[in-house]
């Protein structure tokens, strides 16, 4: 079961007082390896997508799509996609608690991929959440429809694993008094949210919104709780986790990413 509610706060392994408060330039599969088994409570994880792009894409006006085009989103077919997910994936599970549980998002591209493993490697999905967005990009050259949602991976670390976090009244209150559904509004990252590189453009082709990371943080992980996030980005889930008391681990292999995270937190 569930642990609906609770004021007591996490105990912290010692190795792992060390690590916390920090983003961590580091690949994050050889990072999780050298981190003590069972230490986190909370992860969320926005790994690569393999989107699979392989020419660049244009709008009908010509104007050149801003995709995902970065080395990290690129593997050797699906069977390198499935190891790579095979081993960060395993990592995560020898690092969470047995009361812990897991957030992964991700889209058709990936994540049917990423959930037969999480389920071969012994997680329990609790619940799939679909973020709707409000505002998706639309499908330029109209041979599809519109991409409009993602979809999140809510697991457990097993089957019988019991006393997780999950702040149900919380949620409840949020919407109105009545039960939260897996059906979740928010808007694309854009505008001020939005960290800019030097020229002024995305700094990162991905950035989730505050919104959405701030409420599993909120909803699966009480105060005082560690929160990890192997694939930090700009780190958005770090300042959700600083903003309401948790503590916090974030892995992030590229530099600008990294040190852009450190600078959004410190502020």
């Amino acid at each position: 079961m569930a642990k609906r509610s609770s004021s007591k706060a996490s105990v912290t392994h010692p190795e792992l007082e060390p690590l916390l408060g920090q983003v961590h330039l580091a690949d994050c599969i050889g990072f999780l390896s050298k981190m003590p088994v069972a230490c986190i409570d909370l992860i969320f994880a926005d790994p690569p997508y393999n989107l699979q792009l392989r020419n660049e894409l244009f709008r009908p006006n010509l104007t050149k799509v801003d995709a995902v085009s970065d080395e990290w989103d690129k593997f050797e077919g699906f069977a390198g996609y499935d190891a790579f997910c095979l081993e960060w994936l395993g990592q995560c599970r020898r690092v969470l608690k047995d009361t812990g549980t897991i957030w992964v998002i991700g889209m058709y591209h990936n994540i049917y991929r990423v959930g037969k493993i999480m389920q071969d490697l012994g997680f329990w999905t609790l619940n799939d959440v679909v973020w709707i967005k409000s505002n998706p990009m639309p499908n330029f050259q109209g041979v599809r429809f519109t991409n409009a949602h993602e979809t999140l991976i809510w697991a457990k670390k097993s089957e019988k694993a019991r006393g997780y976090t999950f702040n149900y009244a919380d949620m409840k209150a949020e919407n109105g008094g009545k039960q939260m559904r897996s059906d979740w509004v928010f808007s694309l990252c854009r505008g001020e949210e939005r960290l800019p590189n030097s020229e002024g453009g995305k700094l990162h082709p991905t950035q989730k919104p505050f919104a959405l990371v701030e409420r599993i943080v909120r909803a699966c992980s009480d105060p005082g709780e560690v929160v990890l996030d192997p694939f930090a980005g700009p780190g958005t889930t770090g300042a959700a986790a600083e903003l309401h008391g948790r503590k916090w681990l974030l892995i992030e292999s590229a530099e600008p990413y990294a040190e852009a995270a450190r600078e959004r937190i410190a502020t």
